[in-house]
């Protein structure tokens, strides 16, 4: 897949020159003498060394060797050196690159260890050396145990497994994610609990490797590809359960920092419920596979079914509240409106009593009732002085309870007051 790094092949080692033939006398036997050996024709030595590397090769196979750890050193050409020891003996070792590539974590200073491998000669300095093709730490877990705790303390440190960035699952996602093989039994398993739970639910789908060199990678890519928004409402990141090599790619820290970095909640789906992985650590949540997982990122139509009639109900009710407190507070309006309008009536019946107390006070007929008469003229205008009377003159006296006709026969104006 694009951005893998694939490995150049160790540089060939150089040609050994040619060995000078053998003679008789310079095999080994039991009457070697000093006038033979001088006879015999002097051997390099190059050619003593490949004849040692031959004769250990050829001796010894394959085999295990167990010791602790000395003087461990990655060079720069991604060749390991080290020397195994026990109590009584060290032995040289070296482990190539191609090898030592596989290695999860570089073994500690003192750490036990067995290694497989062949027994050599380096050649060019004539040193003994075991070179070693694989190489496991004694104890639970080993290499592996030891580079997970190591990257776990590293990540801790840094908050990422902190519980309270952990982000909650959407109840009801319309899009769902899924970073895993396209050809692993872990796509069908999602994609079947999906379709049977919430069947309106759309998947989206980055392929990616999950086992092998470069997984770690592929599957960091494929995550970040749902890091745009709305690509996705939760992610799935997982495969089918594995031994420990088969599952490394999910304790590796390029994957642990996108899934860390991912804006979108994850749902960890690695192998079963014994394999614990950085990204069960790292995501928002972890399944024990990835039909848990599924199971987790959609809700199941049934109870989806159930929480709508839940809602209907609850709704229905608060419905039915509503109305009931509308009409009660329309009662009250009612009331009070009534109440009000009783209220205002009887303080304008109680305004109108005082205006109609205060109109009579001020009406020409409450005088009449006090005893006084109105004169008016034949218009009905009132006649208010002595000169508006002349002698002959007829006028109207209105009483309290009738109209008096009247004749003037004089008019006797009234003199000044004197102070």
């Amino acid at each position: 897949m694009s951005g893998d790094l694939f490995d150049a092949a160790p540089p060939p080692r150089p040609p050994r020159p040619p060995r000078p033939p053998r003679r008789a006398a310079v095999k080994r036997s039991a009457g070697w003498n000093l006038e033979e050996a001088a006879a015999a024709e002097a051997l390099s030595v190059t050619a003593v060394n490949a004849m040692a590397k031959e004769a250990l090769e050829g001796v010894l196979p394959p085999l295990w060797v167990e010791g602790e750890v000395t003087g461990w050193k990655r060079h720069t050409s991604g060749h390991c050196y080290l020397s195994l020891r026990d109590a009584r003996a060290q032995l040289r070792a070296v482990m190539f690159r191609l090898d030592a590539q596989r290695l999860p974590a570089d073994p500690e200073e003192g750490m036990k260890v067995r290694a497989f491998g062949t027994v050599t000669l380096y050649e060019r300095r004539g040193e003994y050396q075991f070179v070693a093709r694989e190489i496991e730490a004694r104890g639970a877990g080993g290499l592996w145990r030891l580079a997970f705790e190591r990257l776990r303390k590293k990540l801790e440190a840094e908050g990422l497994l902190a519980t309270e960035r952990k982000r909650p699952l959407p109840r009801h996602p319309t899009t769902v994610g899924i970073v895993t093989s396209p050809v692993g039994a872990a796509l069908h398993d999602i994609l079947q609990v999906i379709r049977a739970r919430a069947p309106w639910t759309r998947v989206r789908f980055a392929p990616a490797k999950v086992q092998g060199p470069g997984a770690a990678y592929d599957l960091a890519r494929a995550v970040r590809l749902f890091g745009s928004p709305g690509t996705a409402d939760v992610v799935i990141v997982g495969r089918g359960g594995g031994s420990v090599e088969d599952l490394w790619a999910f304790n590796e820290e390029v994957l642990a920092r996108a899934i860390s970095a991912c804006p979108v909640p994850i749902i960890s789906a690695v192998g079963h419920e014994v394999d614990v992985t950085i990204a069960d650590l790292v995501a928002d949540q972890r399944a024990a596979t990835p039909s848990a997982a599924a199971e987790r990122a959609v809700p199941d139509r049934g109870a989806v079914a159930r929480e709508l009639t839940a809602l209907r109900n609850r709704l229905d009710a608060a419905l039915r509240r509503s109305v009931r407190r509308q009409r009660d507070g329309v009662e009250v309006l009612r009331s009070d409106l009534e109440r009000a309008m009783r209220q205002t009536v009887i303080a304008r019946r109680r305004a109108v009593a005082g205006l109609a107390d205060k109109l009579d006070t001020l009406s020409p007929l409450a005088a009449l009732r006090r005893g006084y008469a109105v004169p008016l003229d034949g218009n009905a205008r009132i006649l208010r002085c002595a000169e508006d009377f002349d002698p002959g003159d007829t006028f109207a006296l209105r009483v309290v309870d009738g109209t008096v006709s009247c004749r003037t026969e004089s008019v006797v104006p009234l003199e000044d007051d004197v102070e």
